[in-house]
């Protein structure tokens, strides 16, 4: 006798659709790195355009697949959370890119990229937990849930670092105005892999 899995399949493309979109959201934040490491040449930013094509190509699939498919590996509303959550990365991600091209002349004596290096730090611990999903093992997850954990706290110190140079009366209000955007669009990006870690998380302990 043949079970509903065997004849529907086990919806088990979800786990690689979501491995893409994490992939693309990393793979964005990897730019962004090498952007702002190397702040003396002009921007590119076709790199962020293709991880945001990338992740939108994701994001389309796994609505598709959830309006046809009968079985899906975990819950349809955690494969949806989850998926807006990767989701949001490259979008925050882009926007800071977008933004900074725009205003290098006034960010020059900034060096934004050990924060971006912290972003990207985060953004490999989401991939690897989403990675862990098809595995249902809470322990291995834990241990990456508490490491984005940490990420995350030292981002915040490294911001509040960032801020200091705000308030210091060296600026003018344009450049005080600026850092205050760009600081508050990387963090909010650090949020959305903690937001998205935490999704993949809650996953594992519902499941496991």
């Amino acid at each position: 006798m043949f079970s509903l899995q065997t004849i529907f399949g086990q919806g088990n493309q979800f786990y690689s659709l979501l491995e893409q979109a994490a992939v693309a959201a990393h793979d964005s934040t990897k730019a962004l790195h090498a952007m702002l490491r190397e702040s003396n040449r002009e921007p590119a930013l076709d790199a962020f355009k293709l991880a945001r094509q990338r992740e939108r190509e994701a994001a389309d699939r796994i609505s598709h697949e959830l309006v046809n498919s009968f079985i899906t590996p975990i819950e349809r509303e955690d494969i949806e959370a989850l998926g807006s959550a990767l989701y949001k990365i490259p979008k925050q991600v882009e926007k800071f890119a977008d933004r900074y091209a725009l205003a290098t002349q006034h960010l020059a004596h900034i060096d934004f990229a050990p924060r971006a290096a912290m972003l990207e730090k985060a953004a490999d611990v989401v991939v690897r937990m989403v990675r862990q999903l098809p595995k249902m093992k809470l322990e291995p997850m834990k241990a990456l849930n508490d490491e984005l954990r940490a990420l995350e706290n030292e981002a915040d110190r490294l911001m509040l670092e960032l801020y200091r140079d705000i308030y210091s009366g060296k600026l003018d209000p344009v450049q005080m105005f600026l850092l205050k955007e760009f600081f508050e669009i990387l963090e909010k990006a650090i949020d959305r892999c903690r937001e998205a870690g935490v999704v993949a998380y809650e996953i594992v302990l519902k499941n496991s």
